[in-house]
């Protein structure tokens, strides 16, 4: 899908949206999807797009996931997560009927921002800001998109680590099929794990290289550690999309992002960066901020996510 054709379907569909850079080479900001945002090198957005998903809407009853590069908070699952307020998974609709503004803007970059107020799966409401600082350059057929994700609490409790745990969680969707993968330096024993079914099928070592064989009849979700620098989406000789994250602000810890029932206690592994699978025919390379201690009034969970996208 070219940039100018994912425009007019937003248009269409009434969707409000912003351009930065231009519809060939930029980032499209889909400001009534979450704020989810679409890149776009060579006039080809390179993201995932469900067009079913943005003419028409999620509700109760069906979550319409439209793909592009969401910031949601984390995590998940567990007694402290924001999936199953209601007893099932659900995406609350603080999240899908949030309403982002363009509250700065420049030569290729931007700031959006939306209030969303977050109830955890204890029922704990926890009222937030989400901010994405966007900023890309362009180099020849790559485009380095730096992006500041930002959660900050702007509730008048202070909140201790028994009561909450929250992180922001950035989900960058791909199209998948034979001949993709995922690439790492070869990460140790302690940094890598599955979140849900074994993975050891889909996972080889090749010269220094760690590969994920992304193709799958199953569901597989890896989480990585703090000392995993980046992962790369290589989807066969199209293009290449690599992503890190920065260092935590000081007082933040990575934790448990995982799709664990609401009963259940986060577990201690924090994840840093995560690969995500589905048998349906997409992936997600995911990055994660941290989380501290104590939450009180105006604090900022920050991440600072790199992703460079290559065309060959």
């Amino acid at each position: 899908m070219s940039g100018n054709d994912l425009i007019d379907l937003m248009h269409q569909s009434h969707r409000r949206v912003h351009i930065i850079g231009t519809p060939e080479n930029g980032i499209i900001a889909a400001l009534d999807l979450e704020g989810r945002i679409f890149t776009v090198v060579n006039s080809r957005v390179l993201n995932r797009v469900v067009p079913s998903a943005i003419v028409n809407r999620s509700n109760k009853n069906t979550y319409l996931n439209p793909g592009g590069d969401a910031l949601w908070p984390a995590p998940e699952g567990t007694c402290f997560g924001y999936e199953y307020g209601t007893g099932k998974w659900r995406v609350p609709p603080a999240i899908t009927g949030a309403v982002w503004e363009v509250i700065e803007k420049g030569e290729n970059k931007t700031v959006i921002k939306a209030e969303i107020d977050l109830v955890n799966n204890g029922q704990m409401g926890i009222p937030c800001e989400f901010e994405r600082h966007i900023e890309f350059k362009q180099n020849g057929k790559s485009l380095i998109q730096n992006i500041t994700e930002i959660i900050r609490y702007i509730g008048i409790m202070t909140l201790g680590k028994s009561e909450f745990s929250l992180a922001p969680w950035s989900l960058c969707q791909f199209d998948s099929g034979k001949g993709c993968n995922v690439i790492m330096p070869t990460p140790k024993a302690a940094d890598i794990w599955d979140m849900y079914n074994s993975s050891l099928s889909q996972r080889v070592k090749s010269g220094d290289k760690y590969v994920v064989d992304i193709k799958t009849n199953f569901r597989f979700q890896l989480g990585l550690g703090k000392n995993v620098p980046w992962v790369e989406y290589i989807c066969g000789n199209d293009f290449r999309i690599k992503r890190s994250a920065g260092s935590l602000p000081p007082g933040q810890s990575y934790i448990d992002i995982a799709d664990t029932p609401p009963d259940q206690f986060p577990a201690k592994k924090g994840v840093k960066l995560s690969i995500y699978c589905d048998p349906s025919g997409f992936m997600e390379i995911e990055a994660c901020g941290g989380c501290p201690d104590t939450l009180v009034p105006g604090t900022e969970l920050s991440v600072k996510i790199i992703t460079e996208y290559i065309v060959n």
